[in-house]
């Protein structure tokens, strides 16, 4: 990996947890119990898509990340609903 392909992934790390720790953090102080537990499904997914990385199975990580943005977007309308 070169220095802007460690450069993008950082910038994708870390803006990818400010947003689940932010939609977890509304989800625990609001007492919104759906958008935390879709915000937490999406962490735990996002985390789990790591493992597709480093095994070096683009597809798997894909569809992982796909089911995050699907949990991320549930918990948005939890909270706008």
């Amino acid at each position: 990996m070169d220095s802007v392909e460690k450069f993008a992934l950082s910038i994708m790390l870390l803006f990818g947890a400010l947003i689940i720790g932010g939609l977890m953090a509304y989800g625990i102080a609001w007492s919104n119990k759906p958008a935390f537990l879709y915000a937490l499904a999406s962490a735990i997914v996002v985390w789990g898509s790591a493992f597709a990385v480093l095994f070096g199975k683009p597809p798997i990580y894909g569809a992982l990340l796909f089911v995050a943005a699907l949990l991320i977007a549930a918990s948005i309308t939890m909270i706008v609903t």
